[in-house]
């Protein structure tokens, strides 16, 4: 009787895990299957399209460039953590705008202009170009110092996601991913346990969070902070060979993922189900460190690190529209 017992009662426990799996699954939304090929790159960029170079950084200064942004003149602001600066560009030059007592690695703008700066030292550095001001608003969690971080980016509440990969790799996977809310100086821990997280982007609908990780050669795919409920979990949204891994993100209005491929000189495009469409190369004379990439005017901008370049090439999609760029609600 005994062994009967338990032989319904653990039937009965995998009939409950199987039916909530099967559950879980079929709450996703089917989609169509295909009949010839998903994507090609032809839907990206026009047939006639060609790389053109904008800007070169010279000298002791601007090097490693990277980080780009566009502000609402159409501005290019860049950073440079060789030479711990913040760049931007005037005519075919580029030019320091803050020297001294920064090393940044990756910008985004606020929507009321302000500039937000990752830095390798912990800190998330802000300047403000009306005044002339820095000041830095976040450099612990925990009450314990941050480790040096990376990328960033803002949600259309004014929430930025960072990253930060100082001290992880493929072997000691401890990499971690902050959000701190618009106005706050207290981050609040959003993913753990990743091996280099390096650039970070949200989706069109802004219920997912893509983190490039680096150290294994992918982007993950993590339900936002204000995600819908969904049976939706992290998982590996695109895998990418050669090269050494992803760095910056950005994303179209369509929902396409760009993924700038550190060593590989070249962007990666992805559809919002992580389905590629292909690769745009960078010229042959230019660099292998694509780091980062931006929209402005129907080009898509990208950074090239080891020559200090910033190249760009015609689209056939829009930008998404970053919140540096959206009306100050503020004002």
């Amino acid at each position: 009787m005994k062994k009967r017992t338990l032989v319904v009662g653990v039937s009965l426990f995998i009939f409950l895990i199987t039916a909530s799996i099967v559950g879980a699954k079929a709450k996703y939304e089917t989609k169509s299957v295909p009949k010839g090929e998903r994507h090609n790159i032809s839907e990206i960029i026009p047939a006639n399209a060609k790389w053109e170079k904008v800007v070169t950084g010279e000298g002791e200064t601007n090097r490693f460039m990277e980080g780009i942004n566009f502000d609402r003149k159409g501005n290019i602001w860049m950073v440079s953590p060789l030479s711990g600066e913040l760049l931007t560009v005037e005519g075919d030059k580029v030019v320091p705008v803050v020297e001294e007592g920064i090393v940044p690695v990756g910008a985004k703008i606020h929507s009321d202009g302000r500039i937000f700066m990752t830095d390798l030292s912990g800190k998330i550095n802000v300047y403000n170009p009306k005044t002339g001001t820095s000041e830095t608003i976040v450099s612990t969690y925990d009450g314990k110092s941050l480790n040096g971080l990376n990328d960033l980016v803002f949600d259309e509440s004014g929430g930025l996601y960072f990253t930060e990969p100082m001290g992880s790799s493929a072997t000691h996977p401890v990499g971690r991913v902050f959000y701190l809310p618009d106005g706050s100086k207290e981050p609040e821990l959003f993913a753990e346990n990743i091996a280099y997280p390096n650039g970070v982007a949200i989706s069109a609908d802004g219920q997912r969070v893509y983190i490039s990780e680096f150290d294994k050669n992918r982007v993950l795919s993590i339900p936002s902070r204000d995600a819908k409920e969904s049976p939706e979990t992290p998982f590996v949204f695109g895998s990418f060979e050669g090269g050494i891994g992803p760095d910056g993100l950005a994303v179209d209005a369509e929902g396409n993922l760009y993924v700038a491929h550190f060593q590989a000189g070249e962007i990666v495009v992805l559809d919002a189900r992580g389905f590629i469409y292909g690769t745009i190369r960078l010229p042959e004379d230019a660099g292998t460190f694509t780091t980062n990439l931006a929209f402005s005017n129907g080009y898509l901008y990208i950074t090239e690190s080891s020559k200090n370049e910033v190249w760009r090439i015609k689209v056939k999609k829009e930008g998404l529209t970053l919140y540096g760029l959206q009306k100050d609600s503020k004002k």
